[in-house]
């Protein structure tokens, strides 16, 4: 299948590099690619390199946003920052109608000021806008009306996600929502072929708002296991 990956951060080279792994034919979405290939520095995160990292992974191919979600057959998975999610995809709906988008993205607000605000090893914690009433999930499907938009993989870090067995070999739950059953069953497809067996349908897209504010959460766990960054663990739903 040719499927498409928009964002070039950590989250999207995991998926990336495992749907390759995995046989599909993967097109990422940059906003301007020589400027992506150009940068010779890590990020914020300290990730290296985009170009670095595409030099190690053969038969990854990198496009603007627009033309790897045209080159998607059916699936897009949005790695884009919640904070420019929604423009970004936006600008290239017409691209993107009729594909079922999975959204893993979080509206995080960085460097916020608040009143009372939550200290980490990293920094201020970001605060979620939107929240509560709404969801970056929700306003993406707004926005894009012909898109099947479905929250997913949000609950946990992207190379667990790709790999689940990496955790507790694999005995934990993955969540997914939306409004369209056929999008939803395709997004579960994807999470069964990573490897995922407990794969729980929390409903309609509404429900995003709990997996984004869950954001804070997997944090705070991820501190109380020692972990500065990111989150080496699952979530179990026991029933």
């Amino acid at each position: 299948m040719k499927i498409a990956v928009l964002g070039t951060g950590a989250g999207g080279r995991a998926h990336a590099a495992k749907l390759v792994e995995l046989g599909h034919e993967v097109y990422v979405g940059t906003r301007d690619p020589e400027a992506t290939l150009a940068r010779t520095e890590p990020d914020m995160m300290g990730t290296p390199p985009y170009g670095q990292w595409l030099a190690d992974h053969p038969g990854i191919t990198l496009r603007t946003f627009g033309e790897a979600a045209a080159a998607a057959d059916e699936l897009v998975i949005n790695g884009i920052d919640g904070h420019n999610a929604v423009a970004a995809l936006s600008a290239v709906a017409d691209r993107l109608a009729g594909r079922t988008l999975v959204d893993y993205a979080v509206p995080f607000v960085y460097n916020p000021e608040v009143e009372h605000p939550w200290p980490t090893p990293w920094g201020v914690m970001p605060k979620l806008d939107p929240c509560d009433t709404d969801s970056l999930g929700e306003q993406i499907q707004r926005a894009l009306p012909d898109v099947k938009v479905v929250k997913s993989f949000v609950t946990q870090e992207q190379d667990t996600v790709v790999n689940p067995r990496a955790v507790g070999g694999g005995d934990h739950t993955m969540f997914v929502a939306g409004d369209h059953p056929d999008a939803k069953q395709r997004v579960t497809g994807l999470l069964k072929e990573y490897g995922w067996t407990d794969i729980l349908d929390l409903g309609p897209l509404v429900c995003a708002r709990g997996m984004e504010m869950y954001a804070h959460m997997h944090s705070a766990i991820g501190f109380g296991l020692g972990q500065q960054f990111g989150g080496h663990f699952g979530i179990k739903v026991v029933r």
